[in-house]
């Protein structure tokens, strides 16, 4: 139950405010106020043992242990760099952030960008720390992680080579804050080397938990100069980048000083009187702090003196700062993408500042249970999980003439910078969401199902399936209830993610459970119904004592496996067969009698067929995609049953551990999974990364007796089914 117990404790302490800007998450349980005071009390500097200055904290390929690129490395205090370290000086600059030799451009654009607004600055780096007040070697930043915000403190020993930082490094060399905020990235990442290669709007909405939207500049909106000025005055991060056609091109630069596949920051948009014509200009900076553009209206452009002297003094810069201004036509012309974050979940289209509805939702893909791939998979598809959104009220102001209810929809994956130490990335994701058929509209519960999905397309989708953290895309439907089906590209990848849905006015959603019911009613088997022939055999097995131990049936059903070719079995175990005989004795005598055992035995007739059924292949296995189907014609029986009620399963997305929920009478318990099960049968399952067989008739009917078999053994595939038993 502890499983159970930490997540109710959490969802109390989220709805108390944990995980706000104001209580951040302890990364690590490590407490910044206290480990400081400590230090201080010992007159020692802090070492920060969770991410120590080893080459296990660079990375583990280009930058490992026994890479060229980590020979010499030194880590070093900035109290040892230079004579006078400062954390901040003069306010944070776009001019303190140079990026070193690692390839986190992406990161260093999105921490530019955050200079630009102080208050939003303050958030991720908190001014309350030196190198002088109350200096113990230790710092703290804030980052928004999948729905909340997390606190994360390191030590000030930095990465450097003959006496200078690594990585990146203000201007000056003096100020060292935008170091260490990398260092602190780095660490809730895994290493240094985790944070190469990235969209700058994953480093946008790490800083500010808001919106992040892109945009193709080959198919740019008319109006997008406008929506960058609005972006800029609403204080929204923006950057863009140039696309690359092969490895070669990477940090590539054109013959007009532009860096390909290298990420920029977009920092303002003017409009200038130029020899009697408004021109468009939009500000860029390198985060390089240097390399910059030499087409039209760079530094040193003629064009400069074609507009009035005030306007240019205000928006020209004459020092190689990496920051230069272009035309819009020629950014248009040039760069690929515009990636824009939104601080506040505001309408970047219209004039008038609207609040979105946020929802957030958190499920996961499992490999042989939810993990069912796209469309391209049709067969396992189905099996991804599924979310209901119900679009109630239309958008007030309909701008572009089409009533409907405009929302986005942001799918972001958990954690796979972190897995790139164990070999692994990020999937390639994307969504599709549905219209739910009319005649299933207000239901509870709809898990569509391979059929629906063979016959129905997609209503809208996601623009690509891409192997970035984050999949977001603008619609607008008419009100209505629509699934959304999130997934990896191919079947069988593990991963978490969670989901943000952010509409303009009311809208519901929900997880689905899967629920396959049964209603069994209360079959009275009397001897009168059991043929002669029953009679014989169920003697010839009792012995002279006229029941069957659980022992003895453990023998009965090894013996009748061992005869079918077409099933593979391990056999019962004795802790199956043990709880078979108790749910069947009702005499209380701890074997059965013969009524008891025709019960049984007719129900594992029913099964074996139905297995038999499912495994079309002849395999005498059933793979964990089957084995839905085989629950939903299992409980469909109306067989004999010692107590009249209901079984259903419930398939669910959370990642907490699951109850089992037993209801007898007005009483109910919830029991987790584990104590269950070790007074509960164990199924022979024989598992592998690449998919799992469930190698035994028994299963099904266990399950169907109402004995869960040992999903420990199961839990990387099958994790997300709960049964749920009501009698």
């Amino acid at each position: 139950m502890a499983g159970i117990a930490v997540k109710l404790a959490r969802d109390r302490e989220a709805a108390e405010g944990l995980g706000s800007h104001e209580r951040a998450v302890k990364y690590l349980n490590q407490d910044y106020a206290a480990l400081r005071d400590e230090c201080l009390e010992a007159g020692a500097l802090f070492q920060d043992p969770s991410f120590p200055a080893l080459p296990s904290s660079l990375g583990f390929k280009e930058l490992g242990p026994y890479s060229s690129k980590t020979r010499g490395i030194e880590w070093k205090r900035p109290t040892e760099i230079c004579d006078d370290p400062q954390f901040i000086t003069g306010g944070a600059t776009r001019t303190d952030i140079c990026q070193g030799a690692l390839g986190d451009c992406w990161l260093l654009a999105a921490i530019a960008s955050l200079t630009l607004n102080e208050e939003i600055l303050a958030r991720v780096v908190p001014s309350d720390q030196s190198f002088q007040e109350n200096y113990a070697g230790i710092f703290h930043f804030q980052f928004w992680q999948y729905g909340e915000w997390v606190e994360v403190v390191v030590d000030d020993r930095l990465p450097s080579k003959d006496g200078e930082l690594l990585f990146v490094h203000s201007a000056e060399g003096s100020e060292f804050w935008s170091a260490l905020l990398e260092k602190a990235y780095a660490k809730i990442n895994g290493c240094y080397e985790a944070l190469s290669g990235g969209a700058t709007t994953e480093g946008f909405e790490d800083f500010t938990g808001g919106i992040a939207e892109w945009y193709e500049l080959r198919k740019a909106p008319p109006n997008l100069f406008r929506i960058i000025q609005k972006a800029l005055q609403k204080g929204s991060l923006l950057g863009c980048s140039i696309d690359i056609t092969s490895a070669a091109d990477s940090e590539a630069i054109t013959f007009q000083k532009l860096v390909k596949g290298h990420a920029y920051s977009v920092t303002g948009a003017e409009e200038v009187e130029s020899r009697g014509s408004l021109q468009k200009l939009i500000r860029i900076r390198n985060p390089w702090g240097e390399v910059e553009w030499t087409g039209q209206w760079n530094d040193n452009c003629p064009n400069w003196t074609t507009i009035d002297p005030e306007v240019r003094e205000r928006l020209t810069r004459r020092h190689e700062d990496g920051e230069f201004w272009m035309s819009l036509n020629d950014f248009l012309r040039h760069y690929s993408r515009l990636e824009i974050c939104n601080l506040t979940p505001d309408t970047l289209t219209s004039d008038t500042y609207k609040k979105w509805k946020l929802t957030k939702m958190d499920g996961n893909w499992r490999r042989g249970s939810t993990a069912g791939g796209c469309r391209n998979y049709p067969n396992t598809f189905w099996m991804n999980p599924q979310y209901l959104i119900k679009l109630e009220e239309e958008d007030e102001d309909q701008e572009d003439g089409e009533n409907g209810c405009t929302f986005l929809v942001g799918l972001i994956q958990k954690h796979r910078r972190r897995q790139r130490k164990m070999g692994e990335d990020m999937h390639t994701i994307g969504f599709g969401i549905y219209e739910i058929p009319e005649e299933l509209t207000g239901q509870t519960n709809i898990h569509l199902s391979k059929n629906f999905f063979l016959t129905h397309r997609a209503r809208e989708r996601s623009d690509t399936f891409i192997n970035l953290r984050e999949v977001l895309n603008r619609f607008k439907l008419p009100p209505g209830e629509y699934i959304l089906v999130p997934s990896t590209f191919e079947p069988n990848k593990d991963g978490d993610f969670c989901i943000r849905v952010f509409s303009e006015k009311k809208a519901d959603y929900q997880v689905v459970d899967d629920e396959i019911e049964a209603n069994l009613e209360e079959i009275d088997v009397s001897e009168d119904d059991i043929d002669d022939g029953f009679r014989r055999l169920f003697a010839q097995l009792a012995g002279e004592d006229a029941e069957i131990s659980a022992f003895e049936l453990q023998t009965i059903l090894r013996r009748v496996l061992a005869k079918r070719q077409d099933i593979k079995s391990d056999g019962f175990s004795i802790e199956t067969c043990k709880i078979m005989v108790d749910m069947l004795d009702s005499d209380g005598s701890g074997k059965l009698g013969l009524k008891e055992f025709y019960v049984l035995w007719t129900k594992i007739q029913k099964y074996q067929k139905i297995y038999r059924e499912i495994d079309v292949d002849r395999s005498g296995t059933m793979n964990s995609y089957e084995m839905r189907k085989a629950l939903e014609e299992a409980v469909s029986l109306q067989g004999p049953q010692r107590v009249a009620g209901k079984a259903s399963l419930q398939q669910t997305h959370t990642p907490c551990p699951r109850p089992l929920r037993c209801r007898a009478g007005q009483a109910e318990v919830d029991v987790q999974l584990h104590p269950w099960v070790s007074g509960c049968p164990v199924s022979s399952t024989k598992s592998s990364l690449l998919g799992s067989q469930m190698t035994s008739s028994s299963s099904i009917l266990t399950i169907l007796l109402g004995v869960w078999f040992d999903w420990k053994h199961y839990s990387g595939y099958l994790s997300s089914w709960t049964p749920r038993i009501l009698v």
